[in-house]
């Protein structure tokens, strides 16, 4: 999750969230040569005599700063759609998860197994600050790691959007549509989002908390879903 002084991207635990911090730094040092580039002329502007009474033309410059831009812009989009195929690609996908958006609290469905649905709440941080404030929910996602999750995305009132920056995940949830897209969790851990729409007054941050944990303890969880005790995740 995010802390203080972090000015960077969240540590990625997806191979897509690896991609667009990679990307980010490519376009970055990109930033960082032009705008050397421009203060420099500036400079060499400021203690410019203007005394070339013969100076007419320059196609040559012209010619120069005309093609620089363009191979630039060409080093920029390459990546940027190279990445924007793969953020599209869905490859074999273990488990499909289903959200649903609704003011001010999501819902979720385990589509490949039976009666697993339920609601995800905010919850008030309390004082030992066991929580996170504005971040932690009653029932949190369980998911696999090292699996291809599959998630589907639609909401039942106005536009939300489920958005977890340290997966690379940001998706729009449309009343009326069913969005998809995929990720891969390559570590165990928890991972803290929110709803990046402000989809309405009192909006009140709509936290999304994914925890990730083994197949044996996945399965466990799901095993003990159907006993009560499905929000005790079995560590073993």
């Amino acid at each position: 999750m995010a802390t203080w002084s972090n000015f960077n991207y969240q540590n990625s635990a997806s191979p897509l969230m690896e991609q667009i911090i990679f990307f980010h730094d490519h376009t970055l040092i990109i930033l960082i040569m032009i705008t050397i580039l421009v203060a420099y002329l500036m400079m060499n502007l400021f203690f410019n005599n203007y005394i070339n009474r013969f100076l007419l033309e320059g196609q040559m410059i012209e010619l120069i700063w005309t093609i620089l831009p363009a191979i630039t812009l060409i080093f920029i989009a390459l990546p940027s759609l190279r990445l924007l195929y793969l953020l599209d690609e869905l490859n074999n996908p273990l488990i499909t998860l289903k959200s649903i958006g609704h003011q001010w609290y999501w819902s979720y469905e385990y589509s490949d197994f039976n009666n697993i649905e339920f609601d995800s709440y905010m919850i008030q941080s309390n004082e030992n600050l066991s929580n996170f404030r504005l971040l932690d929910v009653d029932n949190r996602i369980i998911l696999p790691m090292n699996n291809q999750i599959r998630i589907l995305v639609t909401a039942t009132d106005v536009i939300h959007s489920w958005t977890i920056p340290s997966l690379g995940v940001k998706i729009d949830a449309n009343p009326g549509r069913l969005n998809q897209t995929s990720f891969f969790i390559n570590r165990p851990g928890i991972y803290y989002g929110q709803c990046s729409e402000i989809c309405g007054a009192n909006h009140s941050f709509m936290p999304i908390v994914v925890e990730s944990i083994s197949m044996k303890n996945f399965i466990n969880w799901i095993n003990n879903y159907s006993l009560g005790d499905w929000k005790q995740v079995l560590v073993s």
